[in-house]
């Protein structure tokens, strides 16, 4: 008979269950004081359990055009909206359509919860159109006599300064039209430039449309009726100047100046448009100490805004403009002196809400429906709190059985367990609390289930463990060498197991949308966190109970009692009856 070789370490390996505990506590201290430092000391709370607001928003389809309202334009307008209203950190934002024409946008309680309120309905078509003719919306007078060419005897004054003023259109500077994206106007448009006749001298005529020479086409006479009628000082007709327009016709618009007067337009058709657009941004300029919106444009959009900023480059004022279009409202109508290529900026009265909206707008790209707010509603927390308890009796009723399952089944272990869940639980809620400021992370009622649903999933790690050791307790093995060799079969199937529930978890948080994200969310955070406190806490505190004569000596409340769970003799070995199946074991160690 071998005799046994001295100070064997037990199969499994030695642990080292001080620096694994050291570890997780370090962790914790860290987690915790970064929710204080940050003084976010609670999770922030979904529409349900805080309020919020919701908005109704009704399609629009534009004349002749009422087939554009349909389940794919729908579907891909409630993807842009989410995006937008996410992009700004309102996270755990509803947004899903109601019947064929509506969407309902929920927003919870938040510090930009108004920002978004601004940006669901906002189109966001986005054109560079070039500028025909300019006049200041407070001269009624030169209206009737503005032509395409910008050439009207009382405007030209008006069209000329505001020429100079387009490159300070909204504070653009020279670089600004350098960088700004334009649109060609088409040939067509410009071949027909009427002269006025000399109506500037009769004041009656600025009642009347202008009689069109004989080289304008219809289409230019009536666009120079509708830019004469144009009055920019009252919303109504600011907001209706481009409706019903399509890209590819010329139209009429407003917009502010540098010094906040309102302007008229004549533009011409567009020929890049928000599609073009690869990705905007809001930004400070440090040199000229404003701010400003960078746009980069796709391969396609950099060819159209090279080929139009060469044409203008060539024109004299105010022909060598180009207006930013958005929503059909002017934001910009800088001057080109070279051709430009693959990115832009506009520059104007912004401040850096302003700026960082424009470009959050522009990256996620326009709508492609019009709608109009129907409703805008407080949704108050009384349903949601209501629900939020009942949910919090229900898991402290499963807490508690769980607690007493252990308790009663597994007696002194059932310690170890709770003191798990309290770590778990621990971490799930600073976590929490700290993904609030961090993600725009927003606890709903469908969150608090995913961490209801995680108590029977951490309990579980456990079970299985303890099972484990009193599978080799059974085998005839003391505690120590038994806390070793259960843990590699125990920890193979708990990442398995751990690994299922998180896969499952990350399918319906991609799958889905709206509220069951936060209970995947939640599913599969508290997946991870049961990994690492297995792994940091109830592993090292079983192995250091495991050397405590409580635990050790199989005490009966212990719930290791080697005569209760009908281990096999001899329970303890001596020197002379050291081998087994395993190999020589240390006496010290039996």
């Amino acid at each position: 008979m071998a005799a046994p070789k001295k100070g064997r370490r037990p199969a499994g390996g030695q642990s080292r269950p001080g620096r694994a505990l050291a570890l997780i506590l370090i962790a914790m201290v860290a987690l915790t004081g970064g929710m204080f430092w940050s003084g976010h000391t609670t999770p922030r709370l979904g529409i349900d359990l805080a309020g919020g607001t919701s908005i109704t928003l009704k399609a629009k389809a534009e004349p002749g055009q009422e087939s554009a309202v349909n389940e794919t334009n729908m579907n891909t307008a409630v993807g842009i909206i989410e995006r937008r209203v996410n992009g700004l950190g309102v996270s755990e934002a509803e947004v899903q359509t109601q019947g064929r024409e509506n969407i309902i946008v929920n927003i919870p309680k938040g510090t930009n919860e108004k920002q978004a309120r601004e940006q669901v309905g906002t189109t966001a078509q986005l054109y560079f159109r070039q500028v025909l003719a300019v006049a200041a919306a407070e001269q009624p007078a030169p209206k009737p006599s503005a032509t395409p060419s910008g050439s009207a005897t009382p405007s030209a004054k008006p069209s000329g300064a505001t020429a100079d003023q387009g490159k300070d259109k909204k504070s653009a500077t020279p670089s600004a039209s350098a960088s700004t994206q334009g649109r060609a106007v088409s040939e067509a448009l410009k071949a027909p430039s009427p002269t006025p006749t000399a109506s500037s001298s009769a004041s009656p005529k600025a009642s009347t449309p202008p009689a069109p020479t004989p080289t304008a086409d219809a289409a230019t006479a009536a666009l120079q009726q509708k830019f004469a009628a144009l009055n920019c000082l009252d919303p109504k007709q600011r907001s209706a100047a481009g409706d019903g327009v399509k890209p590819t016709e010329p139209t009429v618009a407003c917009g502010k100046n540098s010094i906040g007067q309102w302007e008229k337009y004549i533009l011409g058709p567009a020929e890049v448009d928000g599609k073009d657009v690869d990705d905007a941004q809001g930004v400070f300029d440090q040199q000229r100490g404003m701010w400003i919106v960078t746009m980069d444009f796709t391969g396609e959009g950099s060819k159209k805004f090279q080929k139009i900023t060469s044409k203008l480059s060539q024109q004299t004022e105010p022909l060598n403009q180009f207006a930013i279009v958005l929503d059909g409202e002017v934001v910009s109508a800088p001057s080109v002196r070279q051709t430009l290529s693959a990115s832009a900026e506009i520059s104007g009265s912004f401040n850096q809400q302003s700026a960082q909206d424009l470009g959050n707008i522009l990256s996620y790209g326009a709508l492609p429906l019009t709608f109009e707010t129907q409703s805008v509603d407080t949704v108050t927390a009384a349903l949601g709190g209501e629900q939020l308890e009942a949910g919090l009796i229900a898991g402290a009723i499963g807490l508690g059985l769980v607690v007493l399952y252990l308790v009663v089944y597994y007696r002194g272990l059932s310690l170890i367990a709770i003191a798990s869940l309290g770590v778990s639980a621990l971490l799930t809620y600073v976590i929490m609390a700290l993904l609030g400021p961090a993600i725009g992370f927003a606890l709903n009622l469908p969150a608090v289930c995913g961490a209801i649903v995680a108590i029977g999933i951490t309990a579980d790690s456990f079970i299985v463990y303890f099972e484990r050791i009193r599978d080799e307790i059974r085998e005839g093995r003391t505690l120590r060498p038994a806390v070793e060799r259960a843990w590699p079969r125990a920890r193979r199937t708990i990442l398995v197991s751990d690994f299922v529930s998180f896969l499952a978890a990350a399918v319906l948080f991609i799958v889905t949308v709206g509220k069951v994200q936060g209970f995947a969310f939640t599913l599969g955070l508290t997946t991870l966190l049961d990994i690492v406190v297995v792994f940091l806490f109830t592993k090292p505190v079983m192995t250091l109970l495991a050397r405590t004569k409580f635990f050790a000596g199989g005490h009966k409340m212990s719930g290791l009692d080697p005569k209760s769970l009908g281990a096999k003799p001899p329970l303890r070995r001596t020197r002379r009856t050291s081998v087994n199946a395993a190999g020589p074991v240390d006496p010290k160690e039996a």
